[in-house]
């Protein structure tokens, strides 16, 4: 995550977002029900799933999954709890992510305006639009590649690994160039939708407005 490689693809240039290494999403892997625990996987779409947390890079690459937590979690709750946001928080990387709206505006965690102004806002909406739309062409070229994520018939300890293993396949196939086998959505996760904002303190405004 630190190679920043947004700068080398020169996407900042093209997308006039400068300082960013990398973005965030969530996305639903669905499985059966569980024998435990039940009802902690029931997302808000009423089915049984795995939230997987994925940052992402300029060239498609997956540089940090979470793969461990119930689909009744939210987006922002697996951010908070994770390891990198302990290293973003205690300074150990240089730039910032973008997340959509629920997640929480952080120094480090840049979201949209919920009501943007016209002028630089608006333009700084349609910059971090244009910037986190790869993420949704990863998800799609990792769903693209393992037909299995549709739906996994494990347990969720079992469906964790799975993904994890899929994810590093993904990253291996993406560094040697090869062509993904179908055509990835690049539309709106459809096994994800973006909750409610959280109502924590969002500190990051002001990094923002600058």
């Amino acid at each position: 995550i630190t190679r920043a490689l947004f700068q080398e693809a020169g996407l900042v240039e093209k997308l006039r977002f400068p300082g960013v290494i990398g973005c965030t999403n969530g996305t639903h892997i669905p499985i059966i029900a569980p024998s435990v625990n039940e009802g902690d996987y029931v997302n808000r779409k009423s089915f049984h799933s795995i939230n997987v947390q994925i940052i992402y890079d300029a060239a498609n690459i997956i540089t940090n999954v979470e793969a461990k937590w119930p689909g009744s979690v939210h987006d922002s709750q697996i951010f908070r709890e994770c390891t990198l946001s302990t290293k973003f928080g205690h300074g150990e990387f240089t730039g910032y992510l973008l997340g959509d709206r629920g997640y929480p505006c952080l120094p480090y965690l840049l979201t949209p305006y919920s009501d943007p102004e016209p002028g630089p806002q608006q333009r700084y909406n349609l910059a971090h639009c244009r910037t986190r739309a790869r993420i949704e062409m990863t998800i799609g070229m990792l769903k693209a590649w393992f037909q299995c994520l549709q739906r996994l018939r494990v347990t969720p300890e079992r469906a964790c690994d799975i993904i994890v293993a899929c994810v590093i396949l993904h990253n291996i196939a993406t560094i040697r160039g090869e062509h993904c086998p179908s055509e990835p959505n690049i539309s709106s996760d459809p096994n994800h939708e973006h909750p409610d904002p959280p109502t924590d303190i969002q500190d990051g405004r002001a990094v923002r407005d600058t």
